[in-house]
């Protein structure tokens, strides 16, 4: 390859590619300063996966020795239950469910009162009745017992928002179409400086991640960043001494240890 069209020069004896120097130069693909050691650290922090979605999110709620439409339709089914819901709660409204018997046909010869039994006390539960019997039924008539295979199908169903429908390819379908933000995930990229302008919902946050995260991240970053937020990153009095980033986060950067706080537990098994 000669010099015409190799993509690398070189400077002061080094090879460098020529691409990133281009975007620079020309004004490229934005990207948050430092995000591969933030990223880096996070995925040391979560080392043990001790968080509550570790052992009960929606990866973990349905039944692995089910067929694949059914174990689909179970992720389906906790994703719609997650909504303004600890997983705690969730997972236990799901072991209740799966134990009744958590098909598709099942679901629909279950009525209302019994379901609504089953998945007490999750937020909204009422509604979600409604909505899980309804959206059964059009997985009965439409696709089959099975669910939809696309994030605009998913979201077509009543109950179903885009970051269900995301983490659902992601998770039930294992395609990676786009990053699931709930509200943990969209704290925490706000804190951390990873949107170029401030994003004031969810799905703003999601398309600002999606423009710079590589999207062998796509479906990770959900799982990682909720046990992050979860545990350390949490939504009020966040334990900025406990984080590893904490001289290179924003947040951090300004964070002034209470004489009242003592080092956390995680704190100390980090140091170990």
């Amino acid at each position: 390859m000669n010099s015409l069209t190799s993509p690398y020069f070189k400077m002061s004896g080094k090879r460098i590619h020529i691409k990133p120097v281009l975007e620079n130069i020309q004004g490229g693909s934005w990207e948050p300063t430092n995000w591969e050691q933030v990223y880096d650290n996070i995925l040391k922090m979560r080392e043990n996966r001790s968080a509550p979605v570790d052992t009960m999110g929606c990866e973990r709620s349905h039944d692995s020795t089910a067929p694949p439409a059914v174990q689909r339709f179970q992720c389906l089914v906790s994703l719609m239950l997650s909504s303004q819901t600890k997983d705690e709660i969730n997972f236990a409204a799901m072991t209740k469910l799966r134990a009744h018997g958590l098909t598709v046909q099942n679901i629909l010869d279950t009525s209302d009162e019994k379901l609504g039994e089953l998945i007490y006390p999750v937020g909204f539960w009422k509604r979600k009745v409604a909505y899980i019997k309804e959206t059964s039924k059009v997985l009965l008539e439409k696709y089959n017992s099975d669910i939809p295979d696309t994030v605009e199908d998913l979201c077509s169903l009543k109950g179903v928002g885009p970051k269900m429908a995301y983490i659902c390819m992601n998770v039930a379908w294992g395609k990676p179409t786009g990053i699931g933000v709930d509200t943990h995930v969209h704290r925490i990229a706000g804190r951390l400086g990873w949107t170029e302008k401030e994003c004031s919902n969810p799905e703003a946050t999601r398309k600002a991640l999606e423009s710079w995260l590589p999207q062998s991240r796509w479906i990770e970053i959900n799982w990682l960043l909720v046990g992050f937020g979860q545990q350390i990153c949490v939504p009020v009095g966040p334990k900025c001494g406990d984080c590893l980033n904490r001289d290179i986060c924003p947040v951090g950067r300004n964070w002034v240890l209470s004489p009242k706080k003592k080092s956390s537990p995680i704190k100390r098994i980090m140091k170990d």
